[in-house]
């Protein structure tokens, strides 16, 4: 494996790092109870996937 000859100004390292960033994730309606939630995941709410329930959800009494 190659080995560096020369070190890295941190400029240098500084600059490669730069296109790493977090990026909110998009978050979309629920269709049977209309929270927020992420694409192509069970709604926390309410359990529903893709009109379809998918987990039940506990019931607070």
């Amino acid at each position: 494996m190659a080995h560096p000859k020369r070190r890295h100004s941190t400029t240098r390292r500084d600059k490669r790092r730069t296109t790493y960033k977090a990026v909110a994730p998009t978050l979309s309606t629920c269709s049977n109870c209309n929270e927020p939630v992420i694409y192509h995941r069970v709604c926390g709410a309410c359990g529903y996937y893709k009109g379809k329930q998918a987990v039940e959800q506990a019931v607070t009494a």
